[in-house]
């Protein structure tokens, strides 16, 4: 097995006012003091209440961990000189997305340009684990058998039951907004990096996209970098989930991998059938089950994961990621963040209190317990 299968996390954050908990714009001073920080780590987002940070390439989640860690940390310290609170969910429990602005930087000008009223709900934040896969063709063959595996990622990372001030009744109402943007969605199977590059290229040939990087399946290649990037995933609250959920995703290309290198391979289903699993995270996180194709049969989540954790075995032991590995089922037993978040604004409402509110100091404490 020749890949180093290095880790790579994305995350993207709201900001919020300690005092009223309501949204905040990113003072220029603070992303200025986060960017001499973390020169390259720490830059804007689509609006203006949101930041995002990202992991250097590491050999280890070890490595993963401790960047993060400082990362979010560092976030969280400038924001406190300005009395604002980072929060690491995929939306605001009741923040109006008609109040927010988009941060006037080219990219988003052109992306705000491009996609109209489409871009001005984009009040979600995602998190995103690049798995290092030096040979192309070899990240295109493992496209349709880790596809298998997103809407598992999807269950367990659900962060956004609220829009608006009002429950959507959905785990990812995340994903319900992104996916009103073009080229979004499971990814199509592609035979060989030539026909990836092919099919892509006809959009960029006609001047339609000027690269890759304005394709947003939820698993692709990265333009800028040679690895396999998930983007499914709601961003998790808690730093310990969202290590644990980026050890599944490493773990899972080296076992594909691992399968290839015995003349083996994951079935690749249809996306149909996918499509329905996808829904069925987005809808119930890790509430309902989901399906195994294999038995068809509608299985809960923490028995599919305890499964997974068998077949991953081999694999966290050689990436030194058992413990995270081993943490799989408990949170598909114990509830998402938005299982969390539900019962902290029914206690609230329970209690006279606001319930909205609540829920934002809890994300608070949430983001902050294992700095």
């Amino acid at each position: 097995m020749q890949q180093d299968f290095t880790i790579g996390i994305e995350e993207e954050y709201l900001l919020v006012d300690r005092d009223t908990l309501e949204l905040a714009e990113a003072p220029d001073a603070l992303m200025a003091a986060c960017q001499a920080d973390f020169e390259g780590q720490v830059s804007p987002e689509f609006l203006q209440c949101q930041i995002e940070v990202g992991t250097r390439p590491h050999a280890t989640l070890e490595g993963a961990r401790e960047d993060l860690k400082r990362l979010r940390s560092c976030v969280s310290a400038r924001a406190a000189e300005h009395n604002l609170s980072p929060i690491a969910v995929s939306c605001h429990p009741f923040a109006n997305w008609r109040d927010q602005h988009h941060t006037h930087k080219e990219r988003y000008d052109s992306l705000q340009n491009a996609l109209g009223g489409v871009a001005r709900r984009m009040l979600i934040c995602g998190m995103h684990v690049h798995v290092g896969v030096e040979d192309r063709s070899l990240r295109t063959d493992l496209m349709p058998q880790l596809s298998y595996f997103l809407p598992h990622m999807l269950a367990l990372s659900a962060s956004s039951p609220f829009w608006n001030g009002e429950d959507t009744g959905l785990s990812s109402y995340r994903l319900t907004v992104f996916d009103n943007l073009p080229r979004t969605g499971l990814p199509p199977a592609f035979a060989s990096w030539s026909e990836f590059e092919r099919t892509t290229g006809t959009l960029i040939d006609l001047g339609l996209i000027e690269d890759t990087s304005k394709i947003w399946w939820d698993l692709r290649p990265s333009h800028s970098y040679p690895t396999l990037e998930t983007r499914i995933m709601d961003v998790s609250p808690r730093l310990e989930d969202a290590l644990t959920l980026a050890a599944m995703v490493q773990a899972l290309v080296r076992m594909l991998c691992r399968l290839r290198d015995r003349n083996l391979r994951w079935r690749a289903y249809d996306r149909f059938l996918i499509a329905e699993n996808r829904w069925r995270a987005q809808r119930y996180g890790t509430g309902e089950g989901l399906i195994d194709f294999g038995d068809r049969t509608i299985k809960p989540v923490s028995a599919l994961m305890e499964e997974l954790v068998g077949l991953l075995a081999e694999d966290a032991e050689a990436l030194g990621t058992m413990a995270e590995i081993a943490r799989l089922p408990r949170i598909a037993s114990e509830g998402t963040s938005a299982t969390r978040q539900r019962r902290i604004h029914a206690e609230a409402e329970a209690g006279g209190q606001d319930a909205g509110r609540a829920v934002v100091r809890h994300l608070i404490e949430e983001f902050h317990a294992d700095l």
